[in-house]
């Protein structure tokens, strides 16, 4: 009986931690033996797995959030858009669009995904990796692979759905919004934001 009143407190802090329904937090406690971090991290997965096929769905509706941060010198103005109108006035939601847009103030992405980046930065980018690597006597075959490391890294520094997510330091924004997408059931899309920086350009 201790066992299974055990196990309804766990089945009760998972749900308070992650908001999945009670029979997903029940499966997924038992499939992580009663492991609370571990079932966690089964409930991300299959969140992020559900939010891959909401992804091509149209989202229209949203809202613009501001901010600014303390003493005034960063400014970010960020759209984001979901499928309806009840989900863009819930509160969750709300604070969710402004932590991306505090994500913008700290990190200054320069694009939203990958595929924004204009293909001859890219290319830029990939040669400068290139000759630096050549210039350290590296044969080409070591140097196109160091220089694609290094164009990697610049896709995380650069785009918002690629870099860390600051509040937790492990995630990546995307992980985020494909969980956001898993909680409201909509495809949740940012789609353009403006970073303003006192002094620069």
């Amino acid at each position: 009986m201790a066992e299974k009143d055990n196990l309804m407190e766990k089945v009760k802090e998972l749900k308070e931690m992650t908001g999945a329904g009670f029979s997903e937090c029940r499966k997924a406690l038992v499939e992580a033996n009663g492991d609370l971090e571990k079932a966690v991290e089964i409930l991300k997965k299959k969140g992020i797995a559900r939010a891959e096929k909401r992804l091509s769905r149209e989202a229209k509706e949203g809202i613009v959030d501001a901010y600014i941060h303390i003493g005034g010198r960063i400014g970010v103005l960020v759209e984001v858009n979901c499928e309806t109108d009840f989900v863009a006035r819930n509160e969750e939601f709300k604070r969710f669009v402004h932590e991306i847009a505090m994500q913008i103030a700290a990190m200054a992405p320069r694009w939203i995904k990958r595929e924004d980046v204009p293909e001859e930065i890219v290319k830029k980018e990939f040669q400068i990796y290139f000759e630096q690597s050549k210039a350290e006597g590296k044969p080409d075959h070591i140097a196109e692979k160091i220089a694609k490391g290094k164009l990697e890294k610049f896709f995380e520094e650069n785009c918002l759905y690629e870099q860390i997510w600051v509040r937790d330091g492990k995630s990546k924004v995307e992980e985020q919004i494909k969980l956001m997408i898993s909680k409201f059931g909509e495809n949740i899309v940012v789609r353009r934001f403006a970073r303003f920086e006192v002094g620069r350009e």
